[in-house]
């Protein structure tokens, strides 16, 4: 069970503000939130399988290298390049 002091706690150090009148209502359903959270934790899960549950197999594909276009091809369209790579302006100044 969760107590006003902890909550307070709990505020000060969140640095929230809680009105006197929400302590009672927030001590009580915090309390509530941490008895779900034991219940779940206290859940039988012996014998239970829970890997790839969906059926999921791996998604991704190997890795390969493939040809590109040509480097100076593609910078000939740029207004400006350096030592093979696109230069672009800087506009956070």
């Amino acid at each position: 069970m969760v107590t006003k002091e902890e909550i307070m706690k709990i505020a000060i150090l969140s640095k929230l503000f809680v009105a006197e009148d929400e302590i009672d209502k927030l001590t009580e359903d915090m309390s509530q939130i941490i008895s779900f959270a034991d219940t779940i934790n206290n859940a039988a899960d012996e014998g239970v399988e829970f890997d790839n549950i969906n059926n999921l197999s791996n998604a991704f594909r190997e890795d390969e290298v493939v040809p590109s276009y040509d480097r100076e091809r593609i910078l000939a369209n740029a207004k400006d390049s350096d030592d093979g790579c696109f230069l672009v302006k800087n506009i956070m100044k």
